[in-house]
This record gives structure tokens, C-alpha cells and sequence, in this order.
């Protein structure tokens, strides 16, 4: 098969009526494993396929990419560097994208290597229609073409050749194009600053970072939006927080949540702002994020208990996030009565709300309520217990009762809270003080579905690793668990039949 590969590709040279030569090469190149063309690809030659490629024949083109994809990438990088970066550079002009696709994606994998990177950093025209792509109709070119530049960008002489030469202007100028390309080309930015802090200097300092960060603030709503997301993608990296520090963009971002009051589209970028500082106090110190930008806690807080389901949805996940380790939780004890409030509308939601946004509750109130074991200080249990217990007035039947509805969603979730508090003595007593809930938890017929059943076993493995459990449920109902749990997820109790004589 491989031979007559090589020889069909030899055959389609000067070939009148090359289709059914293309049809029968896909066919043989896609039957090959890639380990047995791999041993041949030094050997074809693909000049032929690149040529063809160029008819304005629509069939005759898909036919030439799906061959090329197939036997491109089987040969190595360098290999397809040093012999068809021309054949590459043309495929940057094609009318047709998957051809353009194509081109750029195997200069993707050059750049990646090292030793054939050169062969691309060396030919500037080929970098510049690289850019010129960014700005095209087609979304999955650019994000290609974006893609592509910033592996680039990951070496110094990368760096240097897209922030330091000509390439810059034309960066420039198909951010002219329109604000969408704009906004494609503040990706690229960001995407290439968070590499490294030697990137992130690059960047600042050609002036694309800074125009982002001053239409953060501008007048144009959709825009603010778009730039907050980015920023939010540059604060994912500790140098990206430190720059956006230091240019003062995380109190202009505090200043826009305050602000957001008297401003009527505050609903378009509000939930950026707020997700922007959940984010930081996760990724930093939830007590100085709180603490230095108290605006924030305090608009989570408002949305939680506002009547904006959108807005609702955002801050019980940014509670959640925020209530997920241990300093994130002190800070929410800290503000007091304000969320012992906002933990019971979250309790309420959970039970009324529509499906999505219940579901989210339930996930924002097991990662509150969860305590490692090492933090079962009397202290902090007390407090565990004193938050479930505002949920509602009784919050165990009120999780018992979403935990036996037919919406896996709901059921899971609902399970994923008991799972939450399984390892706090408090919550084992109020467990067994719920009439049946042993009995619920070690039935299998209540649990249809692979995630219903995996929920299930999470919180019997809870329930059997706490130390607590023997104790507060008792030597028999603690043996039934253990059992549960040897015997997995996915046990089934065999039935056996018995035979009777004369029966068909």
C-alpha cells in the first residue's frame, strides 16, 4: 500500500484528469496507519498535491487537503520546512479556508520545533500574511493564525522578530480592520503575555497592551466586556497580576464596581467584574482581595440577594469559589449577619429556583460547607454547623427531598452537599436523627445513572474515611456502609433462578 502511495503521487504529475487519481490516493492514505507512512514520508513527494491544490475546483481542493492533512502529518516538521515553506506561503493566499487552515496549522507544528523553527523566522512575508489572516471572515483561520503566532512568541528571537520589526505595524494594521479583528489581535497580546514576564515586557512595552487597558475604562459598554475578559485571562499568571497591579487596573476595576449603581448597562459587565476579583481572591489572599476592595464583596453579596437571575447565578458561583478553602471561608464569617442572610436566600434558591440556577446553588453550598479534617477545630464546626442550620429551618430533609427527585442534575447535587459536611460529627448526627437516611443512602435502586451512582459512592466513601462515623451511627449501620463501599458503585446483586421440572 505504501508503494502505491509513491507511485500514485508520481502518476498525478501531468495527470489530465487527476480526480479519480485523488479519490484512490485519500483512500490509500487514510487506510495506512501513520507509523508505516512515516517510514515513507521522505521519501514522497508532494509537489504534485500542492500544485493541484490550487484549481479553483472546489472537490478537487477538499480532496488535496484531506491527502495533504493525512501525509503532512506523518512527516516531520523539519522535513516539511525545508521543502515546502514556498508551497505553505501560497496556501496563506488561498481563496479557500481549509486550505489557509491547513497552511497555517503546519506552520504551527514548525514553530514547535526547534530545529526547523528558523525556516519560519526567516521569512517574513510568510509571518505577515500570518497576521493578515487574523483579520479574515473566518473565525477558526484567525483563531488559527492566533494560535499559531503566539508558539512563535514563545522564544526570544520570536518575540523580538513580532514586537521589534516590521511585523508590529502590520499588527497595526489589521487591528484597522474592524473592532472584532481589534479584539483578535488584544488575544494574541494577552495570550503572549502570560508566557512569561519577558513576553509580557515585550508586549507593554510596543503600546497593544496598554490601548487594551484604557478601553477598560472607555465609554463603549460591549467593548469593556470583551477587554475585561482578557484582563481577567493576563490576571491568571502572577506576573500578569503584578503588571495589572502596578498600572493601577485592579482599582479601576474596583472603581467601575462601585460605580456600577448609576449606570444603567452595569448588567453587561458587571458579572466580568465581579468573576475578575473572585478570581484574584482565589488565586492570591481572599482576605486582602476582601479586604483592600471591600466593593467587591459587598456587590456579590447585593446580586445574591437581588432579583437578576442572571446576576444571582454569578454571585452564588463567586461565593462558592470564594468559600472553597479555608481563608476564603473566614472571610465570609467575618462579614457577619450579612451572609448568614445571603447563605439562606442561597438555601432558598436551591429549593425554588429554576433548575440551573438550583443546581448552582448546590454546588456553591457544598464547597462552602466542606472542612478538611484538619480544620475540625471546635471553632470552625461550630460555625459549619451554625451556617447549615440558617440554610433553612431543616435543611436535612430540605437536601433529602431534592435528593429523591428524577433530575440527575438536582439528585447529584443535592448528594454532593451531604458529601460536603459527611466528615463533621454535627452533620453525621443530624444524618442519623433523619428517619431512613441510612437506609436511603445504602439503597441502589434510587440511583439510575452512572453520575447518580458515582455521587452515591463519593458520599459512602465520605461517610466510611471519617473518623467520627462508627461512633455517631452505630457499629451496624457503619458495617452496611463499609459494605457498600467494598462492594463499589456499580453493584449488582445477583438473582438466581431455579429450575422447576417440566417447565418450558
Amino acid at each position: 500500500m505504501a508503494a502505491s502511495i509513491e507511485e500514485r503521487l508520481s502518476a498525478l504529475t501531468g495527470s489530465a484528469e487527476p480526480m479519480e487519481e485523488l479519490r484512490t490516493l485519500k483512500t490509500a492514505a487514510l487506510a495506512l496507519p501513520l507509523s508505516a507512512l512515516r517510514e515513507r514520508a521522505p521519501h514522497m513527494r508532494l509537489a504534485a498535491i500542492f500544485s493541484l491544490m490550487q484549481d479553483s475546483d472546489k472537490e478537487q481542493v477538499a480532496l488535496c487537503v484531506a491527502i495533504l492533512e493525512r501525509l503532512l502529518q506523518a512527516s516531520e516538521p523539519l522535513h516539511i520546512a525545508r521543502n515546502y515553506r514556498e508551497e505553505l506561503q501560497r496556501g496563506l493566499y488561498h481563496p479557500e479556508d481549509a486550505v489557509k487552515l491547513l497552511a497555517i496549522s503546519q506552520v504551527g507544528r514548525i514553530v514547535e520545533s526547534s530545529e526547523a523553527v528558523t525556516e519560519i523566522l526567516n521569512n517574513l512575508e510568510l509571518l505577515q500574511q500570518m497576521i493578515v489572516c487574523i483579520g479574515g471572515d473566518k473565525m477558526a483561520v484567525a483563531k488559527e493564525a492566533i494560535s499559531s503566532l503566539s508558539r512563535i512568541a514563545r522564544s526570544t528571537s520570536g518575540l523580538q522578530l513580532l514586537f521589534g520589526s516590521n511585523l508590529l505595524a502590520d499588527l497595526r494594521a489589521v487591528m484597522a480592520v474592524s473592532d472584532i479583528v481589534r479584539y483578535r489581535v488584544y488575544e494574541l497580546v494577552v495570550e503572549i503575555s502570560s508566557i512569561s514576564v519577558e513576553s509580557l515586557s515585550y508586549c507593554a512595552s510596543c503600546g497593544i497592551l496598554s490601548q487594551l487597558l484604557e478601553e477598560l475604562t472607555g465609554d463603549d459598554v460591549l467593548v469593556r466586556v470583551t477587554c475585561i475578559e482578557m484582563v481577567t485571562t493576563l490576571a491568571g499568571t502572577l506576573h500578569g497580576r503584578q503588571y495589572l497591579a502596578q498600572q493601577g487596573v485592579i482599582d479601576k476595576i474596583s472603581n467601575l464596581i462601585v460605580g456600577a449603581d448609576s449606570d444603567p448597562f452595569s448588567g453587561f459587565y458587571l458579572p466580568g467584574l465581579v468573576k475578575f476579583f473572585g478570581n484574584l481572591a482565589i488565586m492570591d489572599s481572599a482576605q486582602q482581595i476582601c479586604e483592600h476592595y471591600p466593593a467587591f464583596l459587598r456587590k456579590v453579596f447585593d446580586m445574591a440577594e437581588g432579583h437578576e437571575t442572571t446576576m444571582i447565578g454569578v454571585a452564588v458561583d463567586t461565593l462558592g469559589i470564594l468559600g472553597s478553602n479555608m481563608e476564603g471561608k473566614q472571610v465570609l464569617q467575618k462579614s457577619g449577619i450579612r451572609f448568614i442572610h445571603v447563605f439562606k436566600r442561597i438555601g432558598h434558591h436551591a429549593k425554588n429556583a429554576p433548575t440551573e440556577l438550583r443546581v448552582r446553588c448546590l454546588d456553591a453550598i457544598s464547597s462552602i460547607m466542606s472542612l478538611p479534617l484538619e480544620d475540625h477545630t471546635e471553632d470552625l464546626l461550630a460555625m459549619a454547623e451554625s451556617w447549615f442550620r440558617g440554610l433553612c429551618p431543616q435543611p436535612m430533609e430540605m437536601f433529602r427531598s431534592i435528593a429523591s427527585q428524577p433530575f440527575p442534575d438536582l439528585h447529584c447535587g443535592a448528594l454532593k452537599v451531604f458529601t460536603a459536611v459527611a466528615n463533621q460529627p454535627w452533620a453525621q448526627r443530624m444524618m442519623i436523627d433523619s428517619p431512613g437516611f441510612v437506609e436511603y443512602i445504602v439503597d441502589r435502586t434510587v440511583d439510575q445513572d452512572k453520575d447518580s451512582k458515582d455521587a452515591k459512592f463519593e458520599l459512602v466513601k465520605a461517610l466510611v474515611s471519617a473518623k467520627t462515623t462508627a461512633e455517631v451511627f452505630g457499629n451496624q449501620h457503619y458495617l452496611r456502609l463499609c459494605a457498600y463501599h467494598r462492594e463499589g458503585p456499580y453493584y449488582v446483586k445477583a438473582v438466581s433462578t431455579v429450575a422447576v421440572e417440566g417447565a418450558e
